[in-house]
């Protein structure tokens, strides 16, 4: 498990060096609720391709090492010629996972997913501009809207189902089609 603090720490420790993330999946939603609303096993993440080599540098400094690729990985090139993952689970020995996926932005300040099967999703920049708090500090997240998409495309369980019920009973968004079952609802 991942507590507020775990995920105030990481993120600290990221911005001091730099780094942008954009907190997405259940801790995204809950700093746009302003509060935590269940357990996470894990922080997601969003974040720019170029960053993730010295991201990865920095946080197994703190003891993270790759505990799994995502079957949408690809491997790409950064614009310092690192070959690096583009969506994988970092993990500490306390347990501590960070669940990243990597984008780059094009000249609008759009992000495009460096990762395999997102052709037709991109963030555009309004949906990098999300922000929220966690145990009362700000932190960068994409929009409720975005979280929405987000939850797109693949089986949703119960843990989805709670955050998408969130997005729509506390901030007004709209399920997409199909999203969730109408008896989830």
């Amino acid at each position: 498990m991942i507590g507020a603090q775990d995920v105030l720490e990481i993120y600290a420790h990221l911005s001091a060096h730099d780094i942008r993330v954009w907190l997405v999946g259940g801790w995204g939603v809950d700093a746009l609720l302003g509060e935590q609303t269940r357990s996470h096993k894990d922080l997601d993440v969003v974040m720019l391709l170029d960053d993730v080599a010295r991201m990865k540098e920095l946080l197994g400094g703190c003891g993270f090492e790759l505990k799994d690729l995502w079957p949408e990985n690809r491997w790409a090139h950064d614009s310092r010629g690192n070959k690096v993952a583009t969506a994988f689970v970092l993990q500490d020995a306390s347990g501590r996972e960070l669940d990243v996926h990597a984008m780059c932005l094009d000249d609008r300040g759009n992000g495009i997913p460096a990762w395999d099967e997102a052709e037709d999703f991109s963030f555009k920049e309004q949906d990098l501009a999300g922000r929220g708090t966690i145990a009362g500090v700000a932190v960068h997240c994409i929009t409720p809207a975005s979280q929405m998409r987000c939850h797109t495309g693949y089986e949703l369980g119960e843990k989805d189902l709670h955050d998408l019920n969130l997005l729509h009973t506390n901030l007004g968004v709209e399920y997409p089609d199909g999203y969730p079952s109408d008896s989830a609802r």
